[in-house]
């Protein structure tokens, strides 16, 4: 009954993800906080299928849902929120996360034979070129040296915010696998002790202790527990498991300017008008890419009854 609702509630709460890290960088270091949130989800996870009495992966499937969960949260919002953390605006990480979709396609029609029209390539492409204007500010000042006064170099900063849109490419695209049979409760659970593992690790290795307490963060906590790991991303992997990688994380494509929006309500974050351009640049990408996506699942549909 809740299906026809899924992508809009995910998008609304997938856009949230990174303005939340905006929100808690005055408070506490990113990866405790996210240390704190993985936790608390698969704590969460874990109560509602002990309740339930749901089966739990088992053997090496264990390993492979540890593995799962470190790539599709741990590594990509570890990367994701210390490049904000270091000053990269939240609206340009959501912009750079609407590559995921564009990678996933590519990836799935090599891994599960889905296959990429030139049109939809066209789309990559432009896609690809906004993002490049988006963060050419960012990339000249790392050409000159410059670095922000107490952040880490600005190419460093792009390069780590890329790796988590390859980490969480591989994890998604890493859900169509076997680990799809599993039960989503318990699967949940075991795949956010995975992110929480990853968390811990780069808290210890960049000797992150900060941690204030205030109502901002406790209500960013929560929020990240119940509604962007709890509800977010099992409708993340739910939708993927269902149909096709890339058509579920196409909705990925509506994140960025609803990031960008609550952006500016909340911080007044603002754009130069080059990355004001970027953004309308990558957007006529996405609609290409989705318009002749569409376009193709219509024609596969067409072509399947008149084989029979």
């Amino acid at each position: 009954m809740l299906a026809p609702l899924a992508p809009a509630l995910f998008v609304v709460l997938w856009s949230t993800g990174f303005v939340v890290a905006r929100a808690i960088a005055p408070y506490a270091d990113p990866n405790l906080f996210l240390l704190a949130r993985f936790a608390g989800t698969a704590a969460l996870f874990a109560g509602v299928a002990l309740i339930a009495r749901a089966p739990w992966p088992r053997g090496r499937q264990f390993g492979k849902h540890l593995f799962a969960g470190a790539l599709l949260q741990g590594i990509y919002l570890g990367a994701g929120y210390w490049a904000v953390a270091q000053g990269l605006s939240a609206g340009v990480m959501a912009l750079l996360g609407a590559l995921q979709p564009l990678l996933t396609a590519a990836f799935a029609a090599r891994l599960f034979g889905e296959p990429l029209a030139p049109r939809r390539w066209a789309g990559m492409a432009l896609g690809l070129a906004g993002v490049v204007l988006v963060l050419l500010p960012k990339l000249q000042a790392a050409a000159q040296g410059h670095a922000l006064a107490g952040h880490a170099n600005p190419l460093l900063v792009v390069i780590v915010a890329v790796a988590a849109v390859g980490s969480i490419t591989a994890g998604t695209l890493y859900q169509k696998t076997s680990l799809a049979n599993a039960d989503i409760r318990s699967a949940s659970a075991v795949q956010n002790a995975g992110a929480a593992i990853v968390a811990a690790l780069l808290a210890l290795a960049l000797e992150e202790t900060r941690w204030i307490a205030s109502a901002t963060l406790w209500v960013s906590l929560a929020w990240g527990i119940a509604m962007l790991s709890g509800a977010g991303v099992t409708l993340l992997v739910w939708m993927v498991r269902r149909g096709d990688a890339a058509r579920a994380t196409a909705l990925l494509f509506l994140a960025p300017p609803l990031a960008a929006l609550e952006s500016w309500l909340l911080f007044r974050e603002t754009l130069a008008p080059l990355q004001i351009a970027g953004f309308g640049v990558a957007l006529v990408g996405v609609l290409i890419a989705r318009r002749a996506q569409a376009d193709d699942a219509s024609a596969r549909a067409v072509r399947k009854p008149s084989r029979a």
